[in-house]
């Protein structure tokens, strides 16, 4: 993939309950050189439509927000496999009740402040650790949407070989977010929250962007009604989608789609962390 001068990229803005108020959010657009264009937003109501989209042909790259692996002190722990594919089929037969009430016991034999485990990505990247199953849920993100990611055979750098012309990564948008406004909020699911303060936020993002003032060195390309539409979105989902698209560009350039040396493949890496 590395050195192709047009490459189809997409971000994925996930959520492991999608419906009508609150669907996954896609991005899809072309890198070429330090530029990449937005070409659209679609709205994914279901996760059958999320596996659906999956298929499509490559070649493409796409960062999807939602984490790949667990900490491997917690695997451990409670004695699941150690083998990538053979964890995740593990994982994906539980019940949210069963991972729920292993997770919370783990949790609960932990002294106050150190009560979750951690990958090695998740400090440098500023993540929630992959085993929350609240305030954000990504337990449930990663057990709906993993299992999908490998039952559509696309390739997992560092976790499982796949089609290599439809390469699915893990990405984090908060990390770029935070890179052009610090920890200033920009977005809320909760109309009351939706203020002036997080709209401009949201636009000095985009701005931000757009200008290529961000260490992956792009710049994004958008036309006057994407502009609004981004920053008109007071739940961030399509900004989120747009980041991770971005993310997803940075890594369609670099060697092992940045993947880093000595990464663990069964807590996985989150792109340009």
């Amino acid at each position: 993939m590395p050195g192709m001068t047009d490459i189809a990229v997409f971000g994925v803005d996930f959520t492991s309950a999608p419906r009508a108020a609150k669907p996954i959010r896609v991005a899809g657009g072309q890198r070429h050189g330090a530029v990449v264009r937005l070409a659209g937003l679609v709205a994914l109501h279901s996760l059958d439509e999320f596996s659906s989209w999956l298929v499509r042909p490559g070649p493409w790259v796409a960062g999807f927000d939602l984490p790949f692996g667990l900490p491997r002190e917690l695997v451990e722990h409670l004695g699941w496999p150690t083998d990538y594919a053979a964890l995740m089929a593990h994982y994906a037969a539980l019940s949210r009740v069963d991972i729920r009430d292993r997770f919370a016991a783990f949790c609960d034999a932990r002294p106050a402040g150190a009560k979750f485990a951690h990958r090695a990505c998740d400090g440098p990247a500023g993540a929630s650790p992959s085993m929350k199953w609240v305030n954000p849920p990504v337990a449930w993100m990663l057990h709906a949407g993993v299992p999908r990611l490998i039952a559509a055979g696309v390739h997992l750098p560092g976790h499982l070989a796949g089609d290599p012309t439809r390469v699915a990564l893990e990405a984090y948008p908060g990390l770029l977010a935070r890179e052009l406004i610090g920890r200033r909020s920009y977005k809320s699911d909760t109309k009351a929250a939706q203020t002036p303060e997080r709209l401009i936020a949201r636009k000095d993002i985009v701005e931000g962007l757009e200008q290529g003032r961000t260490r992956l060195g792009l710049r994004l390309k958008l036309s006057h009604a994407q502009r609004d539409d981004l920053v008109a979105d007071a739940s961030g989902d399509s900004l989120d989608a747009v980041l991770a698209m971005l993310q997803a560009a940075w890594a369609a350039e670099q060697p092992d789609h940045g993947w880093p040396q000595g990464a663990d493949p069964i807590e996985g890496w989150i792109v340009s962390a």
